[in-house]
């Protein structure tokens, strides 16, 4: 779809024609009326005054969204509808006034003007420029969307109340220069980026990379993390950022004072500890963005209606819709744990469909975790459910749950949930604009995600900040110049955070954060998942060589039939008593099915007994191999990195372990080497002199590499001769 055409705040020119009088899809009664004549009929909405209601009301309630299990579909037309408001409390004319000012005689040189004082006129009506869906509640605050004469703008103003350079949300969305956005996003598509390390204490490492334009833009300071103390905040959020700080050590000020200047952050990272910081610095961040934006939305529109010549004044603040921040989790729990770190920062006085949320995202029975590792408990305890969708509206003293996605500041979902809710491409139905807007991308733990359906998430990053299909009742007139010009998705701040990093993560990195103020790469320096073993066991490391990418699966197999399977052929001939258990671990399900069809078909494997786990296998499957496997009537048994993800069986009766592939997760490498097979040692169930570790591996396993041997050990084993490497 082609940039909306530009135009004056209030021409008729700037709209896409009437789609009829009749409510059509989404955003109410189209076309009813155009121009100035929302005036005339209060009652009906039209594209000039548009979402406009009494300052300080709610919109009028509609049934939500989302059913009581949160799975329903987006709404329906008849749902979203909105109604429209008188605009009697235009802000008054003074003509009379202004006659006399013309009138009075010139001072004589040298002779201070006296002060006017401010004297009430009777009210006309005049055409205004209604608040848009940020405007709601600001009543609520006397100071808040109040008149500002242009003598005190300058000293009342929230915007300009600090030094502009540390004002980043104004530098980056409220007011950018053009020319500066223009060649930055030059810069971007030829791939000129400048690359600045961030100095950080060992064992972090910072890596800032921004566009490099041909002309000086500004001072040296953006270029570099400010003091977060030096950063804008709204005053109510200031008290929670010091005590968020107050004890934060290094990265976590650096994380803050990244989030605040609006840089991309990808910080692969992410741990137990840090988790609960980590929401708490998310909440202060979107938080504010909301605030602020309402604030410059509100002042804008007292300076339209107080102005007589409103035609000529283009004041633009606002996106295509409201929704404003997206935030990505794998599962509802995750979901609560975000929601109650936002109303712990906003303070509200109420929070409307509490209960609902209650009882659809918290409220499940508890399941024996017990036994289970610290992060298996923290992922999935409570309600693990990874089909949901929420919308959050933010007021002054309200929080909204359940609120429909139009009228929604911030969306939180599964990608699962949120890919049902587009909806296909080729479908009639699909729906993306609610995302057409959405100026901040938060996703967490992405490491979970990972274990899900990527495809989602890479489907939901592609119809971000799109051109609208359909107006939704938007003001053009007041819309940013870059959302008209399509150019959102390069102010759009995106913030991954995760466990460890991944190819599928780092290919959002490249292909999806194009933050024309720049984006940071947090690193953490690896000791080893194989260095923190328990088990003094032989780890031996193999290398294959692939010529295409496209057919490292091939070789890999090839490698495994040829090198690897008959050596395990030997040893299951010579399993007595069944205390030479092999297990063989593998990631992908894909290469699952393929080693599992040569081993029940190939006529070199016909004496060997197996079982099978995959995160498909039904329960009572799942009992009997696991069953074959420590009696020894199964010598091999395959097992998905999927599998142990969703399910962390003790495997018992493993005397040797095989990787046909590195587990992207490190802590699977620890559980299963110094878990299965060291609890089968310790047990004197296994010989540890016989006990082994083998591990397969490519140039395509950088980043798994690099976890598993260490930050200082991978590169040797990429590039040294030969394609074996044992430790012990």
């Amino acid at each position: 779809m082609a940039p909306f055409r530009r135009g004056k705040s209030g021409s008729r020119n700037n709209f896409p024609p009437p789609r009829g009088a009749s409510s059509r899809g989404r955003g109410g009664l189209r076309g009813a009326s155009r121009g100035r004549s929302a005036t005339k009929h209060p009652s009906k909405s039209s594209f000039h005054a548009s979402r406009v209601y009494e300052l300080g009301d709610d919109p009028p309630a509609s049934s939500d969204s989302i059913s009581d299990t949160g799975d329903a579909k987006l709404p329906s037309s008849e749902d979203l509808s909105l109604e429209g408001s008188s605009d009697s409390d235009a802000a008054p004319e003074k003509p009379y006034i202004f006659l006399l000012q013309t009138l009075n005689p010139r001072l004589p040189d040298g002779e201070p003007r006296k002060k006017r004082r401010r004297v009430d006129s009777v009210a006309t009506s005049k055409p205004t420029h209604g608040p848009r869906l940020e405007d709601l509640d600001s009543a609520e605050d006397p100071t808040e969307g109040a008149s500002v004469s242009e003598e005190d703008s300058a000293d009342n103003s929230d915007i300009v109340s600090i030094a502009e350079k540390h004002d980043f949300f104004s530098q980056h969305f409220a007011e950018p220069d053009e020319g500066e956005i223009l060649d930055k996003i030059r810069a971007l598509e030829k791939n000129h980026l400048k690359a600045e390390k961030i100095v950080a204490r060992s064992p972090w490492s910072l890596t800032l990379r921004r566009p490099i334009v041909s002309r000086e833009v500004g001072d040296d300071s953006h270029g570099t993390l400010p003091e977060v103390r030096d950063l804008k905040l709204k005053p109510k959020l200031e008290g929670v950022a010091t005590r968020l700080l107050s004890n934060a050590n290094e990265i976590s000020t650096q994380l803050t004072a990244s989030m605040l200047s609006y840089y991309d952050i990808l910080f692969p990272a992410r741990s137990l500890d840090s988790a609960d910081t980590l929401r708490k610095l998310i909440s202060l961040h979107v938080l504010n963005h909301i605030n602020r934006t309402r604030d410059r939305v509100l002042k804008n529109t007292a300076k339209l209606s107080k102005s007589s010549d409103y035609e000529d004044l283009e004041l633009r603040d606002q996106g295509f819709t409201r929704p404003k921040i997206l935030i990505l989790l794998p599962t509802r729990q995750s979901c609560v744990k975000i929601v109650d770190a936002i109303v712990s920062a906003s303070e509200p006085q109420q929070q409307e469909n509490r209960k609902r949320f209650q009882d659809s995202f918290a409220n499940v029975e508890e399941e024996l975790l017990a036994d289970k590792p610290e992060d298996f408990r923290d992922l999935f305890a409570g309600n693990d459910d990874d089909m949901f969708r929420l919308g959050l509206r933010i007021t002054r003293k309200t929080v909204k749950f359940f609120s429909q996605f139009y009228d929604s500041d911030i969306i939180i979902a599964s990608p699962l949930g949120l890919r049902t809710a587009i909806g296909t491409d080729t479908s009639q139905k699909a729906d993306s604009d609610f995302l057409s807007s959405i100026e901040i991308v938060v996703m967490d733990q992405s490491e979970a995600l990972i274990m899900q359906n990527w495809e989602h998430v890479d489907y939901i990053f592609e119809h971000l900040n799109l051109q609208p299909k359909e107006a939704h009742d938007c003001d053009f007139g007041r819309v940013r110049s870059w959302y008209l010009d399509g150019h959102a998705k390069y102010l759009r701040q995106t913030i991954l955070f995760s466990a460890f990093n991944f190819p599928a993560l780092n290919r959002l990195y490249t292909q999806h954060m194009l933050n024309i103020a720049g984006k940071i790469k947090i690193a953490k320096a690896h000791e080893g998942a194989m260095v923190e073993l328990a088990l003094p066991v032989n780890q031996t490391f193999c290398r294959f060589d692939f010529i295409d990418p496209t057919s490292e699966p091939d070789n890999r197999f090839s490698y495994f039939a040829t090198a690897i399977l008959p050596s395990l052929i030997k040893t299951s001939s010579q399993n007595v008593g069944g205390r030479q258990g092999m297990l063989i671990f593998l990631p992908l399900y894909a290469d699952f099915v393929r080693v599992r069809n040569h081993l029940a078909t190939s006529s070199t494997t016909h004496n060997i007994s197996f079982g099978s786990i995959s995160e498909y296998t039904p329960v009572k499957d799942v009992a009997r191999a696991r069953s074959h496997f420590l009696t020894g009537r199964h010598s091999m048994l395959l097992y998905t990195e999927r599998a142990h993800h969703f399910r962390r069986y003790h495997l018992k009766g493993v005397a040797k372990v095989i990787f046909y592939g590195l587990p992207e997760n490190p802590l699977f490498y620890s559980e299963i080497v110094s878990g299965y097979l060291g609890s089968n040692v310790s047990d004197a169930n296994a010989d540890h002199r016989h006990a082994s570790v083998r591990s397969l591996f490519s140039q395509l396993d950088l980043m798994k590499l690099e976890r598993i041997v260490g930050t200082q050990r991978y590169l040797s084993l990429l590039s040294e001769k030969g394609d074996t490497f044992d430790f012990v």
